[in-house]
């Protein structure tokens, strides 16, 4: 006979035990290191093939004997770098000061079609330059519509607007195409302004352009600092434009290096004028990056100091010393 089961047991008695529980080991640091490089690899591979080996061909085609000495004490050289940097700077203010000012009218200034204007500009941004210089030829160009409407009026031969051979005209190309790589980054600064600060300002009697300089300017500063370094090595290396606009005797350093190697065959002062354009905009890249970076920790660092002023707006009246600072 069976025996019979115990009565009164523990509940659970006869229940299989559980099996131990299996807690996951972390890959080793050589084995995350070894998957690592696996990923890395590849796409570090094809940067060396496209980029870092061209670049290091023309690095060594400029160190020919002499190469260097030759290039830089030419007066060729020494003039478009002189024209390549004052027309770079000169675009760069042109683009602050118009990029400043339509930021602020779009922002501050309700008018129909304002986001209208605001999309186009995100639109515009993916322009080719060259676009833009061909649409000021078609307005001003020798045979363009200004000249043309000239013409017909008054009945001369030819219309009064030459400019765009000159310099003046690929200034003027050059502000018209990277102004809104200013108004972008300024219009998502001023998208983050508290519009208590402006309000206060306004009640106490302070004037537009007062609040302008002691409200919105501090805050704009580091997105007008991240645009104009945008801009600056934007057009250090811009090509199209000078080509497109035909200006004569206006030759920056992209239109030597096309000159030397193109029409005179001449790789090695070529590589010497590349070489030395890439090192200035690595370098005003890297202020670029630097002022992005600081502009970008800004908001996270004082944070907690511009909640706290704008939660007791919120629940009631400011204090005294914010209506000081913002009347100030």
């Amino acid at each position: 006979m069976t025996a019979d089961r115990p009565r009164g047991g523990a509940p659970g008695a006869d229940a299989p035990a559980k099996a131990p529980s299996v807690v996951p080991t972390r890959p080793a640091p050589a084995e995350r290191m070894s998957t690592t490089v696996l990923w890395a690899l590849p796409p570090v591979a094809v940067l060396a093939l496209v980029f870092l080996y061209p670049l290091a061909l023309v690095v060594q085609e400029s160190l020919a004997p002499g190469a260097y000495g030759d290039v830089l004490g030419s007066q060729a050289f020494q003039d478009a770098l002189v024209t390549t940097v004052w027309l770079a700077v000169g675009a760069t203010v042109g683009c602050l000061v118009l990029g400043f000012v339509l930021a602020l009218v779009i922002a501050f200034v309700p008018f129909p079609g304002g986001k209208a204007v605001s999309k186009f500009i995100d639109v515009f941004l993916s322009f080719p330059s060259f676009l833009i210089t061909l649409a000021l030829l078609f307005l001003y160009g020798t045979v363009g519509m200004a000249n043309g409407l000239w013409t017909d009026v008054t009945g001369a031969e030819s219309g009064p607007f030459r400019f765009l051979t000159t310099p003046w005209g690929v200034l003027l190309a050059e502000i018209t195409y990277f102004t809104p790589f200013v108004v972008r980054p300024l219009l998502a600064a001023f998208s983050q302004m508290e519009t208590a600060q402006l309000e206060v300002a306004s009640s106490l009697g302070a004037k537009p352009l007062r609040i302008v300089r002691r409200v919105i300017l501090p805050e704009a500063l580091p997105a007008l600092a991240a645009g104009g370094s945008l801009v600056l090595v934007m057009c250090l290396n811009e090509f199209g434009i000078v080509l497109f606009t035909g200006a004569k005797g206006v030759t920056t350093l992209p239109m030597l290096v096309y000159g030397k190697a193109i029409l005179e065959s001449d790789y090695a002062a070529a590589c010497v004028v590349a070489v030395v354009n890439v090192a200035i905009s690595v370098g005003l890249y890297a202020i670029y990056r630097a002022v992005t970076k600081s502009g970008g920790r800004r908001p996270t660092q004082t944070s907690a100091a511009r909640e706290a002023p704008r939660r007791r707006t919120l629940r009631g009246r400011p204090s005294e010393g914010r209506l000081r600072r913002a009347g100030a």
